[in-house]
């Protein structure tokens, strides 16, 4: 080959991968040193010396201090130093790649989609190949080959002779990165993404807040009529998006957290780490949410466990805790109601919260706090039966209830049927009901015979009276 063409394929090979220009040229020199040694059966390591000149782009290989022709070594050992190349270039081209986007982790990035493997979906980002695995994409999302995906590099791995480049569009972060493209005080870090909580492909919380007091954080997150979240929610397929607004205390991110359900009281137990939540009836479904969601979203972002119960609920667990507990001698109402101001308002909090924290917290003896415990638990499993049997008793009226609003159905249908008047393959006497379960017939196929019957007597009215067209006058 020609030593000048040598220099520009290099060149070439060094733009197109992004790759070191010397790190080839050297492994060319190493790869033809390796050549030579296979071709002689040489093992001293030292024996063989190659040099590429920079310039001219010629080889010279010596042995020994002898300096040897590359045509001397014949066509095998070109094979060799071949194959040497490819294989050192490849693991340039590797550690290339592997530098480039281990930087980038984090990043949001934009690749076209190729196929999907083993439910993994394949995405060309560059000059590299992502893989995102299936619990890292959004549920009920399918990518067309040839489609742009945005997404964001979550993970690089060595994983030997490949570089596996992990892709994630479920991830938190992933909003992350999109606020900070759609709206740019949260690039500019005027407003702060203070915590987060997500169910990819159902619903996201994100608490904001401004360190400029003349920046509304919500207002600017969501942009004139809604442009700027709009944005992202097209980008996540319609996955919907509460932005509530951050506060220190609490409290107020609780219930801020909760909206648009409206609060009534909010009782925080450090010890449980728990937050009880008093609702009405008529936000009670609103502030849980659908299957739960809203309170679960809530409880992530806020970090503490939500608890939502009504009025009656929580005023019947603080008079069974009263009750119970003032059954022991030398605990006092004010005690008890200490224990209602720390977050324990029922007999299963004072069963979990221990003794060493009744006597600590409320003042009492270890024996008065080792009764307290030992009491609330023996009422706990009482209540906790009692709340059992009430769960069976409205799951078995509400199996009753379904069962008798299908029996008013088929009464309805079969009142539209014309009462107990008999269908074929029934007795003169037997009602439509009995006689189309006699006959494997559904309500419907009952309907439509009746419906059938109907147009039939209409036909045979028709044949019996025809109608005589009018003479020509």
């Amino acid at each position: 080959m020609n030593p000048q063409e040598l220099l520009r394929l290099v060149d070439s090979i060094s733009r197109d991968r992004n790759v070191d220009k010397e790190s080839l040229l050297t492994d060319i020199e190493q790869a033809m040193v390796s050549a030579a040694r296979k071709h002689f059966n040489a093992v001293d390591t030292e024996e063989f010396k190659c040099e590429l000149d920079r310039i001219s782009g010629k080889i010279r290989l010596w042995r020994g201090g002898v300096e040897l022709t590359l045509e001397s070594l014949g066509r095998i050992p070109a094979q060799t130093a071949k194959q040497v190349m490819i294989q050192r270039f490849r693991e340039d081209e590797r550690s290339s790649i592997y530098n480039e986007f281990a930087d980038r982790v984090g990043e949001l990035t934009t690749g076209m989609s190729q196929r999907y493997e083993g439910g993994a979906l394949v995405v060309q980002i560059g000059r590299a190949e992502g893989f995102m695995p299936r619990s890292e994409q959004i549920p009920g999302e399918q990518h067309q080959p040839g489609e742009r995906v945005r997404c964001l590099i979550l993970d690089v791995r060595d994983a030997g002779n490949q570089v596996k480049i992990v892709l994630s569009r479920a991830h938190p972060d992933f909003i992350r990165r999109l606020f900070e493209v759609e709206v740019p005080e949260v690039a500019e870090r005027i407003i702060e993404i203070k915590a987060m909580a997500r169910e990819p492909g159902h619903r996201t919380k994100i608490a904001v807040s401004s360190i400029d007091s003349k920046v509304d954080a919500v207002g600017a997150c969501v942009g004139v009529r809604g442009s700027r979240i709009k944005n992202i929610v097209d980008e996540l397929g319609g996955e919907k998006i509460d932005i509530v607004r951050w506060n220190e205390s609490s409290q107020i991110l609780i219930q801020n957290s909760l909206k648009p359900a409206e609060v009534v009281e909010i009782s925080l137990c450090f010890e449980l780490g728990r937050a009880t939540v008093v609702v009405n009836d008529d936000q009670l479904s609103l502030a849980i949410g659908k299957r739960g969601q809203n309170v679960r979203l809530a409880a992530r972002l806020t970090g503490w466990d939500v608890d939502i119960l009504t009025p009656p609920e929580f005023s019947k667990g603080l008079d069974t805790m009263e009750e119970t507990l003032k059954a022991i001698e030398g605990v006092n109402e004010d005690q008890i109601d200490r224990l209602a101001a720390l977050g324990v308002i029922s007999v299963f909090d004072v069963e979990e919260v221990g003794v060493d924290y009744l006597m600590e917290q409320v003042g009492v003896t270890s024996d008065q706090a080792a009764k307290m415990v030992e009491v609330a638990s023996s009422r706990a499993k009482k209540v906790a039966e009692e709340q059992a049997k009430d769960k069976a008793e409205a799951e078995r009226r509400k199996a009753e209830m379904a069962g008798s609003a299908g029996e008013q159905q088929a009464a309805a249908v079969l009142g539209l049927l014309g009462g107990v008047a008999p269908i074929a393959g029934g007795s003169a006497g037997e009602s439509p009901k009995a006689a189309a379960a006699d006959e494997g017939l559904s309500v419907l196929d009952l309907l439509a015979s009746r419906q059938g019957g109907a147009a039939e007597s209409q036909s045979t009215e028709s044949s019996d009276n025809p109608v005589k067209p009018e003479s020509a006058e």
